[in-house]
């Protein structure tokens, strides 16, 4: 199959959340009639609810500095696939992405027919699979694996990784992963392993007693983000400045904007510093971080930020964002989400920050109707508009100098203003 023929078989296997197989035993099947491509190469496995993605890409960044060939495996995409297999900073071509498909296609289908399979494996299973032949061919040295769902039974926990993260844990897929954040913490803490050291970002109480609870059992080496003393903090627009003070110093300048990116940095630090890169790699590879879709600016006149806040903590620290930068500016709150997404709650956030709000939805069957939304916004100021679009016509039809809309809500309503703006 070429690589429109790849995407459409992968997507006609299910989205990720309603296809997922939680499970070991077929992702090591799948990797065995392949070669077991992940063996062979070192890996750093990150954890979490929120940040995760943003450690990985912090990590992988210093690894690189460092002279490293990297890989990066993360999710979901935000405009292409390609976007979640990186090598050496940059996304799979098409052709790599479809032959590294039809290996894994290949592979499949033979289990398959030979009864191995009762079905061709998950869309999330043929990815990683895909990744890590694809590290394997490249000659990648280290790759940064996150976690696609939770931990212990995600398909990525089939690698001995050099060092497991596990980034702050909160509430998110909890028909998944349970309803208690002892729960969801327990399935994140999954990805410890015996002779595997850890870095812990940051965690609320009852799921620092489980991860730490887990770490004392395995007897396994741990370092804590709050190891690391954050001086000299200064917050900006467009990212943060601080002094990490820890075994060694590091002067960080991170371009991730949001205060919750001190967190992330911090723990990349603690992850880096375990693994012995470099102060000046570290500090450059954190210096030329790129995580698009989280507090970007995707537009100056008029000014359009989007923010892939899709769970309550991630709506917080948007909020707290807006708090602290755009408290003289009228805000426009464009915001549509899926429906297993926890959206009174963060509509209870998010919503009072926006002097107008416009609800709208994805291009995805899951998206809650942006009618649904209106009725239980209660705010003063609401719009319906069908489609983004609609909702950004609204926006500059009717915004004033100095004006800022805000798209959040669903990773798939951001990856829609990257393709419509950008």
């Amino acid at each position: 199959m070429n690589y429109p023929e790849s995407v459409r078989f992968l997507y006609s296997l299910g989205n990720e959340t309603r296809s997922a197989k939680l499970g070991l035993e077929r992702i090591a099947l799948l990797l065995e009639e392949l070669g077991n491509p992940h063996r062979g190469t070192e890996f750093v496995h990150v954890a979490g609810t929120n940040g995760k993605g943003s450690v990985s890409a912090m990590i992988e960044s210093a690894l690189r500095a460092e002279g490293a060939r990297t890989g990066l495996f993360t999710s979901p995409h935000l405009v292409e696939p390609t976007e979640r297999i990186q090598i050496a900073g940059s996304p799979v071509s098409h052709d790599e992405f479809a032959r590294a498909f039809n290996r894994v296609h290949a592979a499949a289908e033979s289990l398959v027919s030979r009864g191995a399979f009762e079905v061709h494996p998950s869309y999330f299973e043929t990815l990683t699979a895909m990744a890590l032949l694809r590290f394997r061919e490249a000659g990648v040295v280290c790759a940064v694996l996150e976690v696609g769902l939770g931990g212990r039974l995600d398909a990525t926990n089939v690698v001995m990784p050099r060092l497991a993260v596990v980034t702050p844990v909160d509430f998110d897929h909890e028909a998944w992963l349970g309803r208690s954040l002892e729960a969801i913490a327990a399935e994140k803490a999954g990805i410890l392993k015996s002779g595997v050291p850890a870095v812990f970002a940051g965690q609320r109480e009852e799921a620092a007693r489980v991860l730490e609870g887990r770490a004392l059992e395995l007897r396994i080496q741990v370092t804590r983000s709050s190891d690391w003393r954050v001086e000299n903090l200064l917050l900006k627009p467009d990212g943060c400045r601080f002094r990490a003070c820890g075994g060694r110093v590091f002067e960080i300048d991170c371009p991730l904007a949001g205060e919750h990116q001190v967190e992330n940095a911090r723990t990349a630090v603690a992850a880096l510093d375990r693994l012995g890169v470099s102060t000046g790699a570290a500090e450059e590879g954190l210096r030329r971080v790129r995580w698009p879709g989280r507090l970007q600016r995707i537009s100056r006149d008029p000014e359009i930020l989007v923010d892939g806040a899709h769970n309550p903590a991630g709506a917080r620290a948007l909020a707290a964002y807006i708090d602290r930068f755009y408290t003289d500016r009228r805000v426009w709150l464009i915001y549509g989400a899926m429906r297993d997404k926890a959206v009174g709650e963060m509509g209870g956030i998010l919503f009072p920050k926006a002097a107008r709000l416009i609800v709208t939805a994805p291009g995805q069957a899951r998206a809650v109707r942006p009618e649904a939304i209106r009725d239980l916004a209660g705010h003063p100021d609401v719009r319906v508009a069908a489609r983004l679009p609609e909702a950004l016509d609204l926006f500059r039809a009717e915004a004033a100098p100095g004006d800022v809309a805000v798209i959040t809500g669903s990773l798939f309503l951001v990856g829609e203003a990257l393709e419509h703006v950008s």
